[in-house]
């Protein structure tokens, strides 16, 4: 069987062989996949439905416009997009906003995380050694949560300052999307191995998500119910995994290609970084309804993060 992987910059092929072969072949696919990609010209929620006269979620959607070196807001209810006050970044990926209102961004090509207050202003969040950062999470006491990429790691950088530490985990190869759910478990999408792992906040150690004929899961995403949702980009879709543990279903859509983020709104709405196709579509979390936001000029769109909830 050929196992072909369509990016927006080549097509690999991949044959099968002896299992070490393969999984160095596997592994160089991806690294060779990730540095085209640097090398381009280029939450929580509910699953009800939203229904008339029911709210359609946050206003403003963000997306990290990989290709275009920029972050853009784009309004849900039809306004007019914007790009965020953002300085140097190179190839952002993965976003997530803390409960103060502060946005980090993994500036990958630039090997660091930003993050731009509330007020406005940018800073660099100390990290030590990252290679090629992507996914990002952030936890309920405010730590920081940073899939260091190359580096087949994921770290935590303390709120409190007391600096930066390794996730204990096994395996990984070319960590991509982070989620945390309620009770603090983070959940690792593992590019490379084909499988999501998570991490149990108890100290009890890491587990595979049960999953059937994953190929390079990107972003992650969790509802209030505890629904995992899996951007399954080498086959082209999304996977919804019940929070029980149990059944597996793909979510119903249209033509996606290299799905990446994944951001869900609150009210039903599950939205999709369409990366081969320069865009971001929405559907139900209920199954289908697929539009498209209304943007201008994306580029490989890759991380997608809506703003908290004001109290």
């Amino acid at each position: 069987m050929r196992r072909t992987t369509v990016g927006p910059d080549a097509v690999t092929s991949q044959l099968p062989g002896r299992p070490t072969a393969r999984r160095w072949a596997r592994r160089l696919a991806a690294a060779a996949g990730l540095l085209a990609l640097c090398a381009l010209p280029v939450g929580a929620a509910g699953a009800t439905d939203t229904g008339p006269g029911r709210p359609h979620g946050p206003a403003s959607l963000y997306v990290s416009d990989y290709g275009n070196n920029r972050v853009v807001v784009l309004p849900t209810d039809g306004g007019a997009q914007t790009t965020v006050p953002f300085e140097g970044l190179v190839r952002p990926t993965g976003m997530a906003w803390d409960a103060g209102g502060r946005l980090y961004v993994s500036d990958t090509g630039n090997n660091r995380v930003v993050v731009l207050a509330a007020g406005g202003g940018q800073s660099t969040v100390p990290t030590e050694g990252l290679s090629r950062p992507l996914g990002l999470a952030v936890a309920r006491d405010g730590d920081l949560f940073v899939a260091d990429s190359f580096n087949d790691r994921v770290v935590r950088i303390a709120a409190s300052g007391g600096g930066q530490t390794t996730v204990p985990t096994s395996g990984l190869l070319h960590p991509w999307g982070l989620a945390l759910d309620a009770a603090g478990n983070l959940y690792i999408a593992d590019f490379v191995n084909d499988r999501v792992v998570r991490v149990g906040a108890d100290g009890s150690g890491q587990s595979t998500v049960p999953t059937v004929g994953l190929s390079q899961p990107t972003g992650l995403a969790l509802n209030y119910a505890g629904d995992l949702y899996i951007a399954d980009s080498g086959n082209n879709r999304v996977v919804k995994v019940a929070a029980d543990g149990g059944r597996q279903t793909t979510v119903t859509t249209d033509d996606l290609a290299d799905p990446l983020g994944l951001a869900l709104d609150g009210c039903g709405g599950l939205y999709i970084a369409d990366g081969f196709h320069n865009r971001v579509v929405r559907v139900r979390e209920t199954g289908g309804g697929q539009t498209t936001v209304p943007s201008t000029g994306l580029n490989t769109p890759t991380g997608l993060a809506f703003p908290p909830a004001r109290r």
